[in-house]
């Protein structure tokens, strides 16, 4: 199944190989930190699926607002994401779940559960990089919103944090 969203979001987001291009970080990160953190089945296919949605909402954000700033990305995703599982044959229980965490990826405070953590992590670690922040940037980023042993191993080797 996550072969078939995979294609289906390359579909979705044809001709914009930057967008496709950070999906797929985004998923091999999530899944790479949920395999090592020990993540139950579900919950691992819950995060993979949500890691490969989760910016759906960009394109149209883009075209209604002109803007694809995070919050507005919360609010026109999970919609989005909902109607693409949902044809892809996708449980309701997931679906729920995935809408949920398309819906707060933007969203650092009250995090509530392992998938929204790293989810959060991958998506930072890619933005880290394709953002080219500053070495402050990613210190701070990696004491405030970095959790898991994983996630914060793979800051400090990809960014060469110390300490």
């Amino acid at each position: 199944m996550l072969e078939q969203l995979i294609l289906e979001m390359i579909q979705y987001n044809s001709g914009d190989p930057k967008r496709i291009q950070h999906f797929i970080k985004v998923h091999s990160f999530a899944a790479a930190i949920g395999r090592l953190e020990q993540l139950d089945s579900g919950t691992q296919f819950i995060l993979e699926t949500a890691a490969i949605v989760h910016d759906i909402g960009i394109k149209v954000c883009e075209e209604k607002y002109g803007s694809c700033e995070g919050k507005l990305q919360e609010k026109e995703g999970p919609f989005l994401a909902e109607k693409m599982l949902a044809g892809l044959g996708f449980d309701e229980k997931v679906i729920r779940r995935v809408c949920y965490l398309v819906g707060h990826h933007h969203t650092y405070d009250n995090i509530d559960g392992l998938d929204y953590q790293i989810l959060v992590e991958a998506d930072f670690l890619v933005n880290l990089y394709e953002d080219n922040l500053s070495g402050q940037a990613v210190s701070a980023a990696y004491k405030q919103i970095f959790q898991t042993d994983t996630g914060r191993k793979f800051c400090r080797e990809m960014f060469g944090i110390t300490g």
